[in-house]
């Protein structure tokens, strides 16, 4: 008799990576598993440092097994745990819907079987879904408490830098070369000149701005209420 095939689809972001949940630890999981079913693994796709909340369009390793699926290379996917799929339960169901539409299936290595259309499977792999939704929240409101802790204590917080100021090794620094221009900011203004001459000033003598371009007055303004001339 031959054996079902199946692809294997892994998935981890930074922190669960760091974590223990690496790509090596589900591929691995997927393959013992595929051989205590008696299952044919004919590939595996994956997505690393991908967010579950992420849609299709940015999870190529899961696009290329549904597609692979689709064509009839396999009849299901094999998972580690449903919320690789998406931690998110509309996408989670929206992935079992279109696998189950062409006649195939999703297989967790640590869940039970959820596939099939009668309410006690839907209201199973919908509560797990829920779960892992819920799991997302706690761990980016996690995330946001230790940001808002650290920028309180004077720490860097992540986002883009302030003009005069760069990222280095979690923590910002000063930025020479716009130190320089901050201090002409800071010296002219205090001369009583204009934003709008600043902005000229600068742009006339060749110093472009942070993405290249020439200065104008609100950018100049915004250096130098930072600055406390303004």
């Amino acid at each position: 008799m031959a054996k079902t095939k199946v692809i294997g689809y892994t998935r981890v972001s930074t922190a669960e990576q760091v974590d223990g949940f690496g790509l090596d630890v589900q591929e691995a999981a997927i393959r013992a598993y595929c051989k205590a079913e008696n299952l044919r693994l004919v590939a595996m796709v994956s997505d690393e440092g991908q967010s579950g909340s992420n849609g299709l369009d940015d999870r190529l390793g899961l696009a290329e097994g549904l597609a692979r699926i689709e064509r009839g290379e396999a009849a299901a996917l094999v998972v580690f745990r449903l919320d690789r799929l998406a931690r998110d339960l509309l996408l989670q169901e929206t992935v079992h819907a279109r696998l189950e539409a062409g006649g195939a299936a999703v297989l967790s290595v640590s869940e039970p079987s959820v596939d099939g259309d009668d309410a006690t499977r839907i209201l199973v792999r919908q509560l797990l879904g829920g779960i892992a939704q819920y799991e997302r929240a706690v761990i980016r409101g996690r995330m946001m408490a230790g940001k808002a802790a650290k920028v309180a204590k004077g720490g860097y917080g992540g986002g883009r830098p302030a003009y005069g100021l760069r990222a280095a090794g979690g923590a910002l620094v000063a930025n020479e070369a716009e130190v320089v221009v901050v201090e002409t900011v800071t010296r002219m203004r205090r001369s009583g000149e204009s934003y709008r001459a600043i902005a000229l000033a600068l742009s006339d003598s060749g110093i472009s701005t942070r993405s290249g371009g020439p200065w104008n007055p609100n950018q100049v303004r915004r250096i130098a209420q930072r600055a406390g001339v303004a």
